[in-house]
């Protein structure tokens, strides 16, 4: 039997009331927070951590758009924008297997910031969502806590950017979450030091890897043919190498995976090296192992780079990630759930809110988009079922596996995070009910911010 304990009833102090509440800033819900203030109406960004901007700063992912090559078709609108402002404020470097740029991911906190700033969104760092308020069915706020206490804030519209559907989940809205063994694996990201860059691109020349070198070990990856001649910033060799040598431990056969940006000052960043499977995101004690066993293993992996590879004898840990990245876990069972089908061929909705590219990578697909095609993101699969006064948006929108494999990725969840954010705050001018919204409307606003909906 569990042991409780019984809270005494409280008084709650309402410390901020605003049109458009955002909580969580990962590339989702920044671009709500930024699309909503620039439709016209009072925001707010809400976040546990201590900056803004999600996988990209606090997880350490800096390749926002690996996927982009000549032929790829995409939206526009904020996820650009993170690129082109991180670029001008000197927070980008050339990616190493694309035509996009990778993120600084200390840098970006800045670039955040500065967003934030312009687009005059009041600011909530350091408060956990801990439970929505409600009138019925229909959200109002939610409950945080902090250092501060327990305090609520008040809104006329609540976006959900948790990334788990959490505040769907607690108002009662149907999610679905993937059985814990069949969950994308969690990553420590980590980056490194005194790396000799010439040394190390010289090696990487002389034994160039492609995508279909993903397919060794413990991978085995679906690719459409097209992407296996294709260079990839891949690394296995040395771990491989690493076991059969008695270096790392044999059990470590999941260590693999690609590096980032390699810089003149011998840093290299975004090592996704560590894949760990079995990994809850909505279990606290399940988190805390993997970010133990993440951080071992990342340890381990830099033995292998100064054992067998050039340039990376003298490497050294510089950082990890202020928290273990997370692919998988619950999505909402939405009012239209994107299917592998509109995946793979090119879904077209009525609702659209922006396209992405034909990108897949999870669950063992991976497929690049170098041919044009695209999808359509519909407006409904951000709608949960039987809330009102809710959006979700970022990597738990509705879809199966597949279209889980494409939409979790963040130029994916800037583009829903736009169109989440602009519903939002034309709901709010017009007083009418987000699913009820006029979607002409949206896409209009939605155009007159950059985006390609079409």
């Amino acid at each position: 039997m569990q042991h409780t304990v019984l809270e005494p009833a409280r008084e709650t102090p309402v410390i901020h009331t605003t049109d458009v509440l955002v909580v969580g800033s990962g590339p989702g819900g920044l671009a709500a927070a930024l699309a909503a203030a620039r439709a016209g109406v009072e925001v707010t960004l809400l976040d546990r951590f201590g900056c803004f901007g999600g996988n990209i700063t606090t997880v350490g992912v800096e390749g926002f758009a690996w996927y982009r090559h000549e032929q790829t078709v995409e939206a526009g609108g904020i996820g650009w924008e993170f690129e082109e402002r991180a670029k001008s404020m000197g927070a980008a470097v050339p990616e190493s297997q694309s035509l996009s740029y990778e993120l600084d991911s200390e840098g970006f906190k800045l670039v955040a910031d500065r967003l934030v700033e312009e687009a005059g969104i009041h600011p909530m760092l350091h408060r956990t969502f801990v439970a929505p308020i409600r009138e019925g069915n229909r959200i109002t706020g939610i409950i945080v806590e902090s250092k501060a206490g327990r305090e609520a804030v008040l809104a006329k519209r609540v976006i959900d950017a948790t990334g788990d559907a959490d505040i769907a989940q607690m108002m009662g809205a149907p999610t679905i979450k993937t059985p814990v063994e069949e969950m994308q694996a969690a990553s420590v990201m980590f980056h490194i030091a005194g790396v000799d860059k010439q040394k190390f691109m010289e090696g990487v020349k002389a034994d160039p890897q492609t995508y279909a070198d993903w397919s060794t070990g413990e991978w085995q990856v679906e690719t459409s043919g097209k992407e296996d001649e294709m260079y990839s910033p891949f690394l296995a060799k040395p771990f491989g190498q690493a076991i059969r040598d008695g270096v790392i431990p044999a059990h470590l056969n999941t260590i693999g995976g690609t590096w980032g940006a390699v810089h003149d000052s011998g840093e290299m960043t975004y090592m996704n090296l560590v894949h760990l499977a079995g990994i809850d995101g909505t279990d606290p004690d399940s988190m805390t192992r993997g970010e133990i066993e993440g951080r071992a293993q990342a340890m381990q992996a830099i033995k292998a780079l100064n054992a067998y590879t050039p340039g990376c004898e003298a490497a050294r840990l510089r950082n990890f990630g202020m928290t273990i990245g997370i692919r998988d876990t619950r999505k909402i069972d939405a009012h239209h759930n994107i299917t592998e089908d509109e995946t793979r061929n090119q879904g077209r909705f009525e609702d659209t809110i922006g396209i992405y590219p034909e990108f897949i990578d999870g669950y063992g697909v991976l497929i690049l988009p170098t041919t044009g095609r695209y999808m359509q993101i519909s407006y409904r699969c951000m709608l949960p079922k039987g809330v009102e006064g809710l959006l979700v948006t970022g990597r738990a929108i509705g879809g199966d596996k597949i279209a889980h494999a494409a939409t979790r990725n963040m130029a994916c969840c800037a583009v829903a995070g736009q169109g989440a954010g602009i519903a939002a705050a034309l709901s709010v001018k017009a007083d009418t009910a987000l699913d009820t919204v006029d979607i002409t409307a949206v896409q209009t606003e939605l155009k007159r911010q950059g985006v390609r909906i079409h």
